[in-house]
């Protein structure tokens, strides 16, 4: 596994090794020795499996206590993956990294616990599979707007995405409940 920093030096991009021939492909997606051993020595507790179709957006999400660490991959379609720095102490606390995630490119992001998460879905359809160092609280649960112009996310979106009642009613960042 090849674990690099993003833009963001705390959110990794891991690509794995594949070994592909005529009857299809293997690859490691986790291995607790190579986390540890690249800095993540971290435990998941919970995996979840999100199907959306294309045009959805999901995000963007935390939770201010029991805060998730997220490894997070794409076995079917494409999005585009936004981590969201909302840690007041990091250097680069406000900033955002967006990356593409496909089924056919097997990347993999490391969001770790203090980040907002979103994701638009640029394929037919797309199935997420992540693990989470932390289980589900939603008493805990806290969305951020997809569109803060404060964030000036640049989502790759050709028409108003679909989004839920949560996600549209979210706060803006000026007004979220941040990390120390």
């Amino acid at each position: 596994m090849n674990f690099k920093p993003s833009q963001i030096p705390d959110v990794l991009i891991i690509q794995p090794k594949v070994f592909e021939d005529e009857r299809g492909f293997f690859f490691e997606s986790y291995q607790q020795e190579r986390f540890a051993a690249a800095g993540l020595p971290f435990d998941f507790v919970q995996d979840n499996h999100s199907r959306s179709k294309q045009g959805v957006l999901r995000g963007l999400h935390y939770q201010i206590r029991q805060s998730q660490g997220k490894l997070v991959r794409v076995v079917a379609g494409e999005i585009f993956d936004v981590a969201v720095d909302l840690r007041r102490s990091s250097p680069t606390f406000g900033q955002w990294m967006g990356i593409n995630l496909s089924a056919q490119n097997k990347t993999m992001l490391w969001i770790p616990p203090g980040f907002a998460h979103g994701f638009y879905v640029l394929s037919e359809w797309a199935e997420l599979l992540y693990k989470a160092t932390d289980y589900y609280a939603p008493q805990w649960e806290r969305t951020v707007l997809w569109n803060d112009p404060v964030l000036n996310i640049q989502w790759p979106i050709e028409s108003g995405p679909v989004v839920s009642q949560k996600d549209a009613t979210g706060v803006q960042f000026s007004q979220a409940e941040l990390f120390d």
